[in-house]
């Protein structure tokens, strides 16, 4: 059985992606912030997966992302990111600190899933021997984009 981490300050939130999670056949734990996910984390390591939100107390999720990354012992844990922040600009924080995924709120059982499955198809070993990917600046990337797909043109 999977084992999954649920990082969200919603006790509504927690309370519905523990129910999907374990209705798929998950074995689901839930914590309301980054704290309580660290310190569960640094005595219990056994989670594959942690769906994280961003807008925490004290801790953001992108902080959480980044000091799993960090972790040698975390290393293949896969974490998809589940927030309401839509802007273009997190979204590429989030994967360039190391999130498998990015899935915004509200979000329907069946993205959910394609998602998890998504992440969970990808080898442990390949996430923790990530190699280093470029990383491209916010504004370099929008110049790309814009360069591309200049405004007006179809």
């Amino acid at each position: 059985m999977v084992r999954a981490l649920v990082i969200d300050d919603s006790r509504a939130i927690r309370s519905i992606l523990a129910g999907i999670l374990g209705d798929i056949g998950f074995d689901v734990v839930g914590v309301a912030d980054a704290e309580e996910a660290h310190a569960l984390l640094q005595r219990d390591a056994d989670f594959e997966l942690a769906l994280v939100d961003w807008n925490l107390p004290v801790m953001n999720g992108l902080e959480i992302v980044t000091e799993v990354r960090r972790d040698p012992l975390l290393a293949g844990m896969r974490l998809l990111m589940v927030t309401t922040e839509t802007e273009f600009e997190r979204v590429a924080q989030a994967l360039e600190a190391g999130a498998d995924d990015y899935m915004v709120k509200p979000f329907s059982f069946a993205e959910l899933e394609a998602r998890l499955e998504a992440v969970l198809r990808r080898p442990a070993e390949a996430l923790s021997e990530r190699l280093p990917v470029p990383v491209f600046p916010v504004a370099e990337i929008r110049l790309m984009r814009s360069t591309l797909h200049p405004e007006g043109a179809k």
